[in-house]
């Protein structure tokens, strides 16, 4: 085959069938044979470690990638990126799309992977050190490209929305502390979150533990959002199917529905004369 043609990659070796070179006899991930090993023996998160991280992980890390996997995947109908692909399904448009819209919206810097990056970027910079983080996630962009990402309005795994933690996700945290390290980083959160929460005058959200626990995973920031938009998506797909059955007479609205005023002043309904 041409040199021209040749993919390259760390990670991924292919052997191709003789009679097609574009069909694969064997795939290697890391070492370890896809198909003669890994796919008998592994598990989904196993393999999911093993391809972000390069190395076989411990027992611990894929229990712990599961659990946030379990956390991660339905944030429930009221969520920002959950609600596009509810949009995506009432109107009846391809399943791609859908999920599409939930991942565009669920880059963003609110709740988004976008501030989960910034938060991983800030466990590298403030360590387990309070005084630090309390002074750095105050002014967190101090380094960011202004003409693609807008200044963040809130600190970043912080809601600042919320007035106390939801129950859910105080219950996701205790949960995920169980299978952490204990001088890990989802430890130190769940030892110093009221303190955080005390300074900022708001709870935290589920970027600052999703965070935390890909850090105690020993994922980069680049890695870490990746796993963080796939992880979502499980319940995107879902609710944007339910919605396409129910139709737009049960799509949820948050206020009152929309009403035209009895007098529309200068707009004028279509075909309606001046």
């Amino acid at each position: 085959m041409p040199s021209d043609y040749v993919y390259h990659s760390n990670f991924w070796l292919e052997e191709p069938e003789e009679s097609n070179p574009f069909a694969a006899k064997a795939c290697y991930c890391h070492g370890y044979d896809v198909y003669g090993q890994i796919i008998a023996r592994a598990s989904w998160f196993e393999y999911l470690l093993l391809m972000f991280k390069g190395d076989r992980p411990e027992p611990a890390n894929v229990v712990l990638l599961e659990k946030l996997a379990l956390v991660l995947a339905n944030a429930g109908p009221k969520e920002a990126s959950i609600r596009a692909a509810m949009n995506g399904g009432v109107a009846g448009t391809n399943h791609s799309s859908a999920l599409m819209a939930a991942l565009a919206v669920g880059s963003g810097l609110y709740g988004g992977s976008r501030e989960l990056e910034i938060c991983m970027r800030l466990w590298q910079e403030c360590g387990q050190d309070l005084e630090k983080w309390k002074t750095r996630l105050q002014s967190p962009e101090e380094d960011e490209r202004a003409d693609i990402w807008p200044a963040m309005e809130h600190p970043p795994g912080f809601d600042p929305n919320g007035d106390h933690i939801p129950t859910t996700l105080l219950q996701s945290l205790e949960l995920l502390v169980q299978f952490a390290p204990q001088s890990g980083a989802l430890a130190w959160l769940a030892r110093n979150r009221s303190d955080l929460e005390e300074f900022f005058g708001c709870p935290i959200s589920i970027s600052a533990v999703a965070a935390a626990t890909l850090e105690d995973l020993g994922l980069d920031q680049d890695q870490g959002s990746m796993l963080y938009l796939m992880l979502r998506l499980p319940g995107a797909a879902v609710h944007a199917l339910e919605q396409r059955k129910m139709g737009w007479k049960k799509f949820p609205f948050y206020s009152p529905a929309i009403e035209l005023e009895d007098d529309p002043g200068p707009y004028k309904k279509a075909g309606e004369e001046e």
